[in-house]
């Protein structure tokens, strides 16, 4: 027979509410300085995701949705790029972009001193529609800030870092948020009250709903970013050249970017085949010249329907690349996705990469990234604008309960959230930051300086302490 001491239990149950109180107020005070740091960012980012969704759907970046009278048959490739080229005094032609319906235009880029300049060209007339600087439209603007606020390196990592915090948000605010006793209906639906109470319950409930995409959306943006992606997954994550029996360049695919993300990601650190061998398979017949026609029917023959990009050979060694990804919006479907080298003495096939040939994480990416941009047609540039917009609202509501809380005295005008009691929590914050420092290592670094600045002297200098209470 075993007795329970009353008092005992009752020890021990509050000994518990404790620590959950605790812990709640941790992971609440944890909320709210990440919040302060991400919602700018997050405002930033949706706000362009926007604009780049929809700009890309409705004009597209490049000027390919400029509409032509689609005629009999288009002039040859040959005779559209000399019109584009004699526009562009002492231009060099680098890239053609195929068209993506019967109505629309081919579009050119001839360089001339590393500037670049993109030409709209009839295919049916070769009459020059439109020319521009290239990457210098709106959807370009919104794309360098979405990228790095116009700050290079520097704002790649305050990205980065908005980002990586963004899972901190997302954990704790599904801790915050998770049902306990009043079952998921009123977690997922919100309660139609007045007041802060109103705003809590919209932000609670629209947060668990996004929760998971938002999730998606930062591990696919934190791919692209410049320590955790580049510097810890994507250097793992390539298409092993060893496959490709031909020659290797000095240089890697991410060459052919040009100011934003143009590579595939799988590709992006991959060397770059070299011309000038006897290696590859038959592309085009023997004695034929490698030309922009020759090349083009070669395409066409291979499976490159309606629009592709080809960029022509730079140097003795350059290769014509043939291209269509959904980034680039060449088409909606990602396992489409192909690049073709081709040597341009021999006219041979160097290589041939397919989605299927990516690794797993490069297959991951590919769909990832067509989802996180919005290409996969209407259906998902409607889902992302819902997106974007719940995320904005998050963003608001966040502020607009911070406001409500904030008390009267104005000498506390942080208003953070109450420091847990239990300060063996914050020991505990430590280990957590330094695992989150391993996975993410920008949001790590930063929560353990913020972890050590709250106890070493928000709570241990009285006008400190003031401020943040």
């Amino acid at each position: 027979m075993v007795s329970i001491d009353p008092a005992g239990a009752a020890a021990l149950q509050n000994d518990n509410t404790q620590r959950t109180n605790s812990f709640y107020r941790a992971a609440w005070r944890w909320h709210f300085y990440a919040g302060l740091y991400v919602i700018p960012f997050f405002i930033m980012l949706a706000l362009t995701g926007l604009m780049m969704l929809w700009i890309a759907f409705v004009g597209g970046r490049d000027g390919e949705r400029i509409s032509v009278m689609p005629q009999d048959a288009p002039l040859a490739v040959s005779e559209q790029a000399a019109a584009a080229q004699a526009s562009i005094e002492g231009g060099t032609l680098v890239q053609y972009v195929a068209p993506r319906a019967d109505d629309l235009a081919a579009i050119f880029r001839v360089d001339v001193n590393d500037v670049a300049t993109m030409v709209a060209v009839d295919p049916y007339t070769a009459e020059i529609l439109a020319s521009f600087p290239r990457r210098s439209g709106w959807y370009d603007m919104a794309d360098n800030i979405h990228a790095n606020l116009l700050l290079g390196v520097t704002g790649d990592r305050m990205i980065e870092i908005a980002a990586s915090l963004g899972m901190v948000l997302i954990a704790t605010g599904l801790y915050l948020w998770w049902p306990r006793g009043t079952g998921w209906r009123a977690a997922l639906l919100p309660r139609l009250s007045r007041g802060r109470t109103l705003w809590k319950s919209l932000h609670g409930a629209i947060g668990l709903w996004v929760s998971v995409v938002l999730f998606f959306f930062l591990i696919s943006g934190l791919s692209w970013a410049g320590v955790w992606g580049e510097k810890m997954v994507q250097a793992w994550s390539q298409f092993p050249a060893e496959k490709w029996d031909a020659p290797l360049s000095d240089d890697i695919h991410a060459k052919m970017n040009h100011g934003p993300k143009e590579v595939p990601w799988a590709l992006e650190q991959t060397p770059m085949p070299a011309s000038g061998s006897d290696a590859g398979v038959a592309g085009l017949a023997e004695g034929t010249p490698a030309t922009l026609d020759t090349i083009d029917a070669l395409a066409r023959q291979i499976g490159f329907d309606a629009r592709y990009q080809m960029n022509l050979p730079q140097g003795e060694e350059g290769v014509w690349t043939l291209s269509r990804d959904t980034m680039n919006t060449d088409a909606t479907d990602p396992t489409s996705d192909r690049t073709v080298h081709i040597d341009q003495h021999t006219g041979n096939i160097l290589a041939d990469v397919r989605y299927a040939d990516y690794s797993l994480a490069g297959k991951a990416m590919a769909v990832g990234i067509a989802l996180h941009m919005g290409t996969l047609g209407w259906p998902s540039v409607l889902a992302n604008t819902l997106f974007c917009l719940s995320v904005i609202f998050l963003c608001v509501s966040g502020v607009v309960m911070w406001w409500k809380r904030r008390p009267a005295n104005p000498a506390g005008w942080l208003s953070a959230p109450p420091a847990p009691r239990n300060m063996t929590l914050w020991k505990g914050a430590v280990v957590v930051g330094l695992a989150v420092a391993l996975a993410f290592p920008m949001a790590g670094i930063t929560l353990l300086v913020v972890g050590l600045l709250d106890w070493l002297l928000l709570r241990r200098i009285p006008a400190l302490k003031r401020m943040v209470s």
